[in-house]
């Protein structure tokens, strides 16, 4: 999906929401507020200048309009492969980034993440994983590994893996698997303007007080065990 066509569909002609090297960065108008939109586009590679971008966007928005929500819209490849951004640390911009969106949280905006074209590895985990809420369209690819590369990085045969896939959401790329999972809260429906528009009127709403994702994945089945842990550690401390 086009990042034009989602803007247009949800904002209409209300927004300010450009593109320049793959980032997109402005303002829309919804019902009666106005939202600061962050994000990338055509399955953009993370490196240390967009990640570094990204989190001058959100410092900026923190500082300038307090209370703002955040939108951000997600289509990536991951993290860019390359030489040159490791050797700056790549790790640490990207860290960076994640540990910004976490600022805004608690300095009070609702941050929503919207996966509506790629979603891979660490670039979906310093954005969209650590808004208050993800939600995905149904076209939208999400997976943080191929199988065929997480045969080579766990030694396990391919054979394995898939036919763990079949069972268990963590091994399995795709929207749904997500959605079992708890990363994605939920699914919304891209071919229509009023149901995408309905969906953000309903994520703006709900209250951002609570971190649902171990809780819905144990409901769904996807992650069996994430809350019950996270509960026994909180009691432990």
């Amino acid at each position: 999906m086009k990042w034009e066509t989602l803007v247009q569909s949800l904002f209409d002609q209300q927004h300010t929401i450009t593109e320049q090297d793959l980032f997109l960065q402005g303002n829309a108008e919804f019902d009666g507020q106005t939202l600061a939109v962050i994000g990338t586009t055509e399955h953009a590679p993370i490196g240390v200048a967009l990640a570094l971008t990204q989190a001058q966007a959100v410092l900026d928005t923190i500082k300038n309009h307090p209370g703002r929500s955040l939108l951000l819209l997600v289509d990536t490849q991951g993290q860019q492969l390359r030489r040159r951004d490791e050797l700056l640390g790549i790790n640490r911009a990207m860290a960076h980034l994640g540990m910004c969106l976490d600022l805004a949280r608690r300095q009070g905006h609702k941050v929503i993440g919207l996966v509506y074209e790629q979603a891979l590895s660490g670039g979906f985990i310093t954005s969209g994983l650590i808004a208050d809420a993800c939600y995905a369209v149904p076209e939208a690819e999400i997976r943080v590994m191929r199988i065929p590369a997480m045969a080579r990085v766990t030694k396990l045969p391919e054979a394995m893996l898939e036919e763990l896939a079949q069972s268990n959401p963590v091994f399995a790329p795709g929207v749904d698997n997500y959605v079992a999972m708890g990363g994605i809260q939920s699914v919304w429906d891209s071919n229509s303007p009023e149901q995408l528009r309905a969906s953000l009127r309903a994520a703006l709403a709900q209250s951002n007080n609570r971190d649902r994702r171990a809780s819905d994945g144990a409901e769904r089945g996807g992650r069996r065990m994430a809350a019950q842990i996270i509960e026994q550690v909180l009691q432990a401390s």
